[in-house]
């Protein structure tokens, strides 16, 4: 059997009194995309955010290629700065909102990781940068300001500069969640094209007919724990758990979002 390219192992996450993560273990091969599905506040962003050391896990492990960290709650002892940014950067993160520099154009965005951090040449660093913004279809949008980008258009912009770092795995936090329903397709279709080319990528999203499609497996989050997870055919097509099914049922009362068949 193959090595996974994440291992969670018994994950822990408190703020103040309140234990948002229990217990997390999940797996996720190389070239797999997985889907975080749940009620919010049951953790998903959570997880996300500890997978990327954006937020600092109370105890277990975390495994990201070949990168491990192991987290004793006040007895950890976290690497330097430079190793925990390299582990960070094993994983890229695409935020709900899109934090591009408004000073800096979609392709100086896309530019600046690889040369301030992977400390690129500036002539590598923009081919790359205009290979990536052909890639989600804005090489034509290279020398815009983000002002002058469409929500959807800054989101693809924020997935190029996830992928100049040339991460490992990809991690997106409800990608879509603040556009217009109008530019949410744009998206998707950037997602779902890099999933045919093999890139491992875990989703937080509520879009749960693009989860049944492009997903590999589907984790349903409740309450801080994983309640079920499997193949989608399963897990959204026939779920076994009474929360699952009780998640679910909400979005065939909306009408225009049944799920697919």
């Amino acid at each position: 059997m193959s090595t996974p390219i994440i291992s969670i192992k018994g994950l822990r996450k408190s703020f103040a009194n309140q234990e948002v993560l229990k217990d997390i273990n999940l797996q996720v091969d190389r070239g797999q995309v997985v889907a975080l599905i749940g009620p919010s506040g049951s953790g998903k962003s959570t997880l996300l955010r500890c997978i990327n050391l954006l937020t600092i896990p109370d105890g277990g492990q975390i495994t990201v290629g070949d990168q491990s960290l192991t987290f004793q709650g006040a007895h950890t002892r976290l690497p330097s700065e430079r190793k925990l940014a390299n582990f960070r950067a094993s994983a890229g993160m695409v935020f709900q909102h899109f934090n591009l520099f408004p000073h800096m154009t979609a392709l100086q965005n896309v530019m600046e990781g690889p040369v301030t951090v992977l400390r690129r040449p500036k002539k590598e660093a923009e081919a790359l940068a205009r290979d990536l913004l052909k890639k989600v279809g804005l090489l034509d949008r290279a020398d815009y300001f983000p002002d002058k980008l469409s929500g959807g258009q800054k989101q693809r912009v924020a997935i190029a500069r996830a992928l100049a770092m040339q991460p490992a795995v990809m991690l997106f936090d409800e990608a879509t969640s603040a556009l217009d329903p109008e530019l949410v397709g744009e998206v998707l279709n950037v997602i779902k094209g890099l999933a045919r080319d093999g890139m491992t990528m875990i989703l937080v999203t509520h879009e749960i007919g693009f989860a049944k499609e492009v997903a590999d497996q589907v984790v349903f989050m409740r309450d801080g724990v994983v309640a079920e997870s499997g193949p989608p055919e399963v897990v959204i097509g026939n779920p076994q758990n009474e929360a699952t099914r009780a998640f679910l049922a909400r979005f065939n009362r909306v009408p225009g979002s049944e799920l697919p068949a």
